[in-house]
């Protein structure tokens, strides 16, 4: 079985406990997480991927710049709950040498702009895809969310698996050191 459907099954299975008519509402759900795991600094693999414009992005490019880049898919609940906070995040940081990446895996852009345009705010960072996995697969992805912090050197110096409430101040106190460096 998948990962994408043992998420499908376990939706399922809680939308029978809880009435499939009555939609889970934010409160109702758990507070997403807000730190990621500090690495030892390694060598970011080679992303290079469309946007839903069909305009190339190379992390390569972007070396001086802290990257926060996000594996997710609408499939995902947790993506779409930390969709809004990586917003809010890129515009805290708006003036800063600092770039959010999120990487869709699997789909299409149709499929993904039915997602964003349901959000309050329309993200306004790149939305890369990876519909052949190969990035996902690049970076070792085992589950979705997963992001990465990439540091202006290039390197990976932070991680996380599942979803986070990336405004907060926790996360942003970690981005701002490493645009210090």
């Amino acid at each position: 079985m998948t990962l994408r459907d043992t998420l499908i099954a376990a939706l399922a299975a809680l939308a029978l406990a809880g009435g499939a008519t009555a939609p889970a509402r934010a409160a109702d759900l758990p507070p997403l997480s807000h730190s990621l795991t500090r690495l030892a600094p390694q060598p970011a693999p080679a992303l290079k991927l469309k946007d839903l414009d069909g305009k190339l992005h190379d992390l390569a490019s972007l070396r001086g710049k802290v990257v926060l880049i996000n594996f997710w898919a609408t499939w995902c609940p947790p993506c779409r709950r930390e969709m809004p906070s990586m917003e809010r995040l890129r515009q805290a940081l708006a003036n800063e040498a600092f770039v959010v990446l999120a990487v869709d895996v699997g789909e299409n852009a149709d499929t993904i702009e039915t997602f964003t345009s349901q959000l309050d705010t329309t993200p306004g960072f790149p939305i890369l895809l990876d519909t052949t996995s190969r990035a996902m697969r690049a970076w070792k992805v085992g589950g979705l969310p997963t992001t990465f912090l990439v540091d202006t050197r290039g390197r990976i110096v932070a991680s996380a698996v599942g979803g986070r409430e990336f405004d907060h101040a926790e996360i942003v106190s970690t981005v701002r050191s490493l645009l210090k460096k």
